[in-house]
């Protein structure tokens, strides 16, 4: 065998991949934001004073996302948060928090599941500060959201609807 310089390629591992490029995942954060937020203290002044026992609480989220321009789009968490005893509603927080999210080198059919899953994924820790800060902000401890599984979220949320990608057009 001759001698090949050290920056030759070796023909011995030679690949063909002219048919098919590895295509290296990209996702990216172009801004992001409130796109609402509502908190309702019904109780008014004094309302942690004035509740007896403690509330139950409950969170529901769920998540959106729309095709904006090529490669752009946005993925929407809406966090509901209500805290209750048997006699009144303490308070309600209620959040829309939105993203626009750069996505390429992405087969289309898996475009709705990186949106809705790894999407509201980078979005959420914004997200769950903003309802700890507001609930705060208006009198009570903070409202602590615990991780939320996003594979299963979308799941529950998006396959059950029968939804091919999850991604609505703009």
């Amino acid at each position: 065998m001759a001698d090949l310089p050290p920056d030759a390629p070796n023909p011995d591992l030679a690949i063909d991949n002219t048919d098919e490029e590895l295509l290296q995942p990209q996702i990216g954060i172009e801004t992001q934001y409130i796109k609402d937020l509502s908190f309702e203290n019904p109780v008014g002044p004094g309302g942690p004073e004035i509740v007896s026992q403690s509330p139950e609480v409950s969170v529901e989220v769920t998540t959106s996302a729309r095709a904006l321009e090529d490669g752009k789009y946005e993925v929407a968490l809406v966090i509901r948060g209500e805290a209750k005893t048997p006699a009144t509603t303490v308070f309600i927080v209620e959040l829309t928090y939105a993203g626009v999210l750069t996505i390429s080198d992405v087969p289309d059919d898996a475009i709705g599941p990186i949106l809705l899953i790894e999407g509201a994924r980078l979005l959420f820790p914004f997200a769950r500060n903003i309802v700890a800060d507001v609930s705060r902000d208006g009198g009570f401890p903070p409202l602590f959201i615990n991780p939320i599984d996003f594979v299963q979220l979308y799941r529950d949320q998006h396959v059950a609807e029968g939804a091919t990608n999850g991604v609505g057009n703009a």
